[in-house]
């Protein structure tokens, strides 16, 4: 009887608990997401927290004062019957109430809305159920950037305009598209750039970026969709070529006049770091050198656009990456909050505006990911950082006058967590390997949870049969360093069988896969490749994100090298498995990824049979200059490690089945990278399967990425299952 029983539930775990579907590589996250609260967050001025009801039509509330009871704040009907009274004659269709808003006092919040016509940002009050104050511009703006006095800069294609009252002015009129005022796709967006346009505190000048792309040439892209194809020039300055030239300019709103920060010679550097002093009689400018090892944070005087000093320098004999902005302390004007890596870990320091140094602020090894902000006295500054090898990210708490950093979340985990206004509790979201999501209230003090609002059960429970994730630690091929792994076993595993393994891979800069959240980091694709049948590893190599500099930099000017060296340190770990078929070992990898699958395959043909590689660099030659030559300096000046590092001459090894893919549309990776791999291996008489994807830029997006998956799970299947 009870074999009997034991066979019947087993019967009716597999009717029920199914596997992944290729489309659920791209559907999954949505249609498995945990329970959860929609943009949760605290009410200003409150012991309350605000959210989005499950169907997105209602704003609505949690507060200590009843017991965190769930009580309506304001509706979608209530916002769409204010819009209508703000704005008569004006047609706005809202299938939500809006996602992100910011809570300027307790009862107002700030959001940004579109009509037909117009994009606004407007401040809406939940007691009176108005709009208190709108500003508006044209639909077909971008990039806007609003003051404090109720104006706002936009960007109609290359040229800046400024509306306030209901009038519009030009603020530059440059008819060449090589000439781009205001944009924040400068220096490539690298260097912590997110903008291109800057207001003072009080609104009367506008700082902004011009990029002069004329010296650069044009980069062909081809759109295959018309009757006859057409050419989309693209300017893609490569390394160890000419690149573009930036300035920062200063517009006097009151008597149009535009002065140019005077930043020097060369010409040929990178601006970044643009922050505005306060009192607006200064701006701030980051000043790095083509070379990338070299910063000047210097002092401008905001009248004349003449340099006043430098308050510091940062030198390395590898690179310099400034990627924040100054944060100056509420309150006091003479002083900010500078981030910086130099000393090895991403942390703070407290400076005077005179460029003296007055407090380091950082704690232990932990690395600034998120600087939240300051508490309700402005005497403290709330940021997520990392713990646990990089693995978690947790909620600190730095007193700025003593120093003293306490932790304030402290489950294993990553967190999103915030402190209310009152600095008493913390409204704390946190997931981890094994917990979905969770969100608390945590008392401040005691760092307990008070009140627990959501406890998400296992999304797949009953639906899907989660393979086993495990996270494992190896060492790196310096013998000394830690490295994060993952392995997620086969659908039904059984330790006495022999399995073919898929490895996956990034490696880059500025990302990593490991983390210690739900599913451990992993994508839906790495669960269903496990689950028909393949184990699926993934390591955070040196090189990759979160864990400080040194961990970063030992691939300067020779990537991919020691990259590859802790890769194979994980093939290693795979082959001590007795349950892995060493003569079935397969990896898959997008842009730096596919530069190490396509750098695996040609350096390690014995033990890599299959590859995919997505989007990949195949000579560092052939990258834009500003990431190329940070981490590889100029061909000029490494001829070596740009010979060493190339693929191009590496084809002839290639003994296993490689497939590229590429997004004909690629502005990041250009399709020259695998087009020259490809020929390359037709002169080194080698098979390479290449397939493209013509509409699609450096990621495949949308439904196309579902072929995309079940093409890479076919060639796996194909190649090194059967």
């Amino acid at each position: 009887m009870k074999n009997y029983i034991l066979s019947f539930l087993l019967v009716g775990c597999v009717s029920f608990a199914q596997k992944l579907t290729i489309e659920e590589t791209v559907t999954g996250a949505r249609k498995y997401a945990p329970t959860s609260l929609v943009g949760q967050q605290w009410r200003k001025d409150s012991k309350s927290i605000t959210y989005l009801s499950t169907d997105f039509t209602n704003l609505l509330e949690k507060s200590a004062t009843n017991g965190w009871k769930e009580t309506v704040l304001t509706t979608k009907s209530e916002f769409e019957a204010a819009l209508k009274v703000a704005f008569t004659g004006e047609e706005f269709t809202l299938r939500t109430f809006p996602f992100s808003i910011k809570w300027q006092t307790n009862a107002t919040f700030e959001t940004e809305i579109a009509s037909k016509t117009n994009q606004y940002k407007i401040v809406y009050d939940v007691t009176t159920k108005k709009i208190t104050s709108k500003i508006g511009y044209s639909i077909e703006g971008s990039q806007a950037c609003f003051s404090a006095n109720n104006a706002v800069a936009w960007l109609k294609d290359n040229n800046i305009r400024i509306t306030s009252t209901n009038t519009t002015i030009e603020v530059t009129n440059d008819e060449n598209p090589a000439i781009v005022n205001g944009s924040d796709y400068v220096h490539r967006q690298e260097f912590g750039i997110d903008r291109g346009m800057w207001w003072n505190a009080t609104g009367t000048q506008l700082a902004y970026y011009r990029k002069d792309e004329t010296m650069v040439g044009n980069y062909p892209i081809i759109n295959w969709n018309e009757r006859e194809a057409v050419n989309k020039d693209l300017k893609y300055p490569m390394a160890g070529m000419t690149s573009e030239r930036v300035t920062l300019i200063l517009y006097d709103v009151a008597s149009g006049k535009k002065i140019t920060i005077q930043t020097g010679e060369p010409k040929d550097q990178y601006l970044t770091m643009v922050s505005w002093e306060p009192s607006g009689k200064y701006i701030f400018v980051g000043i790095l050198n083509r070379d990338q090892n070299h910063l000047k944070f210097n002092k401008y005087d905001a009248i004349t656009g003449a340099f006043v000093k430098t308050l510091f320098e940062e030198k390395a004999t590898t690179w310099v990456e400034p990627q924040h902005a100054l944060t100056f302390v509420p309150n006091n004007p003479n002083q900010f909050i500078y981030q910086t890596d130099f000393n090895g870990y991403n942390q703070m320091y407290l400076y005077t505006t005179d460029g003296k140094l007055l407090k380091n602020l950082g704690f232990k090894d932990v690395v600034v990911t998120n600087l939240l902000g300051f508490d309700g006295t402005n005497t403290k500054i709330n940021y997520i950082g990392t713990a646990n090898n990089g693995l978690d990210r947790q909620l600190y708490q730095v007193d700025i006058k003593s120093g003293k950093t306490i932790q304030l979340t402290t489950i294993s985990g990553t967190h999103n967590a915030s402190v209310s206004s009152d600095g008493t509790m913390v409204l704390d979201q946190y997931s981890n390997a094994t917990t979905p999501n969770e969100i608390s209230i945590l008392n401040i003090k005691t760092r307990i949870a008070t009140t627990t609002l959501v406890k998400a059960d296992n999304p797949f429970t009953g639906k899907i049969d989660l393979p086993r994730i495990e996270m494992v630690s190896l060492t790196a091929a310096d013998g000394t360093t830690p490295l994060n792994g993952r392995i997620i076993y086969p659908a039904n595993f059984d330790a006495t069988k022999k399995y073919p393994v898929m490895v996956y891979v990034y490696g880059g800069s500025h990302a990593q896969l490991v983390t210690n959240k739900w599913l451990g980091g992993a994508g839906y694709f790495d669960m269903y490749m496990a689950q028909q049948g393949y184990v699926v590893f993934t390591l955070d190599n040196r090189g990759s994100d979160a864990r400080g500099k040194k961990f970063c930099e030992v691939t300067h000017r020779n990537l991919g090298v020691n990259e590859m060296a802790d890769q194979m340190k994980g093939v290693d770990f795979l082959k001590s498995k007795s349950f892995v078929d060493t003569n079935k070992i397969g990896v898959f990898g997008w842009s730096f990824g596919g530069f190490m699958t396509t750098s695996l395959l040609t350096s390690q043909p014995d033990t890599f049979k299959v590859g995919v590689a997505g989007g990949p660099v195949i000579d560092w030659k052939y990258y834009e200059i500003m990431y190329g030559e940070r981490y590889m300096d100029t061909p000029q000046d490494n001829p070596e490690g740009y010979a060493k590092t190339s693929l191009l001459d590496k084809v002839k090894n290639l003994k296993g089945r490689l497939l590229l893919i590429h997004g004909a549309q690629d502005p990041v990776v250009v399709q020259q990278h695998s087009m020259n791999f490809i020929e390359s291996s037709i002169k080194a008489g080698k098979q390479v399967d290449y397939f493209l994807y013509p509409n699609h830029e450096h990621n495949v997006s949308g439904r196309d990425r579902i072929h995309m998956y079940a093409k890479i799970a076919d060639y796996f299947d194909v190649h090194l299952k059967k």
